[in-house]
């Protein structure tokens, strides 16, 4: 099974107050791309694996005008040389590059000179970890651009609030603003949400879901080496770190997530949970390496949650919508393709099945840059924040129910005051991190029953 990174990406083969930010967030409409020219240009900001990819997708954006990226965005340099690299030999050819030196921009400031080189109108990819998410939006809005951001949005109760109460400031300046829940584009789950939607499976009587593999992504932090300062490896490793990430479960497990609750058209009211460090050994990482979750909608339905991250242990990566009618497999084996279909009855009985959608499918990776595009150039509206806000903070009340061993409800989450990281928009080079090891190196962790309205010490 492929890691998130590698699938979801496979073209990789070959960082003021909110009422100081509102404030600013004053404006005039973008409109479709307030430009002299038919060109949407493009910045980069994050130039990891999903930044990458997420560029190469805008630059493949089939039949719909000129796009061009000109500038790009990250912390580090040893980010930014690759990523450049891969993407000029691909798109430079075409015309679809134009980065020199002076708009590679290196360090936490970096965002604000890459959005600085586009025009209202013009679109900015936010792909770094999404602890920076709200930092990096509320200056895309005041520079009147449209936006792409990676999934998560937010990673707790505080930056969910905020990044709804920016989104309002985005909403009256006609921003489009996709974020990279793909599925949701995938045509055979759209077709499959119709048919659902239509009582093809009858009333949904319970949902479940499955991300189980080997290790996965950098969830898994190895101990610090001499030298390296913890803001830098922390961020190096950001799947490890809550306060980065939202860990494992906001990073890898919201697209099933994501994919139950759409089906079910309805976010969960309150989660259950449990999970443990079973195999962590010297890891420094902040994450369970299991979760087992319970979402309860308001009529009482159930979304079960599995995910793992062991070697050596069963694997599936799949989720399934089950009704008074039959069964609805919505993905099978991972996010492309998802072989969506429908059975009579609830076993995958080939004699059973009642449909399927038809192969090859569409990459939705590429189907979210191309409907993106689309209502940029139409001018239609299109934000997708609130949606990816609430999908964001579903995967994170499912996490806090694991790590506090407490029923958590959408309401406890939404207003939970722990923010994991509260000055990040004041981060420098020279920081100290958020969070800081302790004198053998480690991060505090979850104890559940323990410590019951936080998820870490």
């Amino acid at each position: 099974m492929m890691s998130d990174s590698s699938s979801r990406r496979h073209f990789l083969k070959s960082t003021g107050t909110l009422a100081a930010a509102a404030s600013a967030l004053q404006a005039t409409a973008a409109g479709a791309y307030a430009s002299e020219d038919s060109e949407i240009r493009v910045a980069l900001v994050g130039c990891g694996g999903r930044g990458t990819g997420a560029a190469h997708q805008a630059l493949s954006v089939p039949d719909q005008g000129p796009i061009r990226l000109v500038a790009m965005a990250d912390v580090f340099e040893h980010r930014m040389k690759p990523s450049y690299g891969r993407l000029s030999r691909v798109h430079e050819p075409a015309g679809r590059m134009d980065v020199p030196e002076e708009r590679r921009f290196i360090g936490f400031d970096a965002y604000r000179h890459a959005m600085d080189a586009l025009r209202p109108g013009d679109v900015v990819i936010l792909a770094t970890p999404p602890a920076f998410r709200w930092v990096h939006y509320t200056y895309a809005i005041e520079k009147g651009l449209n936006v792409f951001m990676e999934k998560p949005v937010t990673v707790d109760g505080p930056t969910s609030r905020r990044m709804l109460e920016l989104n309002k400031a985005a909403l009256e300046k006609n921003l489009k603003v996709g974020v990279g829940l793909m599925c949701r584009h995938c045509d055979a789950r759209r077709e499959l949400f119709d048919r659902v939607q239509n009582g093809e499976i009858g009333d949904i009587t319970m949902l479940r879901a499955y991300r189980m593999a080997g290790p996965t992504g950098s969830a898994a932090v190895p101990p610090m080496p001499e030298g390296r300062r913890p803001l830098h490896y922390q961020i190096q490793h950001f799947h490890g770190f809550l306060w980065l990430s939202g860990g494992a479960v906001s990073d890898f497990l919201i697209h099933n997530i994501d994919e139950g609750c759409w089906m079910k058209d309805a976010w969960p009211v309150e989660a259950v949970a449990c999970g443990g460090r079973h195999y962590r050994g010297e890891m420094i990482d902040q994450n369970f390496d299991s979760y087992s979750m319970e979402y309860t909608f308001a009529d009482g339905t159930k979304l079960l949650v599995d995910g793992r991250t062991i070697p050596g242990c069963y694997s599936s990566f799949a989720t399934f919508a089950h009704g008074s009618k039959g069964m609805a497999v919505v993905s099978t084996a991972g996010h492309v393709p998802a072989k969506s279909r429908i059975y009579r009855g609830h076993q995958e009985n080939p004699d059973a099945l009642a449909w399927a959608y038809p192969q090859p499918e569409a990459n939705p990776y590429q189907l979210e840059w191309n409907h993106l595009i689309a209502a940029i150039r139409s001018d239609t509206p299109y934000n997708e924040v609130e949606r990816g806000t609430m999908a964001s903070i579903t995967a994170s009340m499912g996490r806090m129910a694991a790590h506090t061993g407490q029923k958590i409800t959408m309401d406890q989450i939404m207003n939970c005051e722990h923010e994991f990281a509260p000055d990040v928009d004041k981060l420098t080079l020279d920081s100290d991190a958020p969070i800081m090891p302790d004198e053998q190196g480690r991060y505090p962790i979850p104890y559940p029953g323990i410590i019951k309205d936080r998820e870490y010490a």
